[in-house]
């Protein structure tokens, strides 16, 4: 049985997670779940507590409706990729291997509900925790850039920071950060990459996107993987290659 009273969150002793784990409801709006991700992953650290909650996330999932499990498995996602982790070197993915796998499966199940063909947002939540719990790095957070349509990366040849734009507001890099108020000065089109050309997780990826049925969403995801051009030097660069370096470990 574990012994809250030896463990720690982002605000101290987490003699408190119990009461918050036996509050959790599918209701993504209750306000456990703020708690909770306040406690367990404040802003992206982890601390011992953070794994200790993991068997219950799991049972939480496992008792609810695909639709209905998603914020146990964000929170378990969000979690288990945490790179600030305890200072007593543990890895989720040895010590918590059984409840990952579990949760992997349930991850499964939820991105296969039919309600997600209407629901980009979270399908992109969903298979970004997916790749969380596969242990694919960078991706499982970044990959919701596809939600966001946009990425803001430093060129690598001068360093400026470039918005690189895919999505509603066209697709194109520029330096002027308030291109969603006005037309940006200078900017250059993205070049995506061709589907037939995507290697790796690209190619996986956007495989899976299209056969879930978001046709849209794989669109994107060639210019996530495609080229760019700094609107400074204009020297061109990798986007997934910028991606990985700014935000690797």
């Amino acid at each position: 049985m574990t012994d809250w009273s030896q463990l720690s969150h982002a605000y101290g002793s987490a003699q408190d997670i119990p009461g918050l784990l036996d509050a959790m409801s599918p209701d993504p709006h209750d306000d456990c779940w703020n708690e909770l991700w306040s406690a367990l992953c404040h802003q992206g650290a982890v601390f011992s507590a953070s794994y200790a909650a993991l068997p219950a996330l799991a049972d939480a999932a496992r008792r609810w409706s695909p639709s209905e499990r998603r914020q146990p498995l964000y929170l378990a996602g969000a979690i288990v990729a945490g790179i600030d982790r305890p200072d007593n070197g543990e890895d989720p993915y040895v010590s918590r291997a059984t409840e990952i796998a579990e949760m992997r499966r349930l991850t499964e199940e939820a991105l296969r509900d039919p309600g997600l063909t209407q629901d980009p947002l979270n399908y992109v939540q969903l298979l970004g925790t997916l790749l969380n719990f596969e242990g694919v790095e960078v991706w499982g957070e970044q990959i919701d850039g596809l939600n966001v349509e946009e990425y803001e990366l430093p060129c690598p040849a001068c360093e400026a920071e470039n918005s690189i734009v895919f999505g509603e507001h066209g697709y194109f890099s520029t330096t002027d950060h308030l291109y969603m108020l006005q037309a940006p000065a200078k900017r250059f089109p993205l070049q995506p990459r061709d589907p037939a050309a995507l290697q790796g997780l690209a190619r996986r990826l956007h495989g899976r996107i299209h056969a879930d049925g978001h046709p849209y969403l794989a669109h994107k995801l060639t210019y996530v993987f495609g080229t760019a051009r700094c609107a400074e030097c204009e020297a061109p660069f990798d986007i997934a290659e910028a991606v990985v370096a700014r935000w690797g470990a």
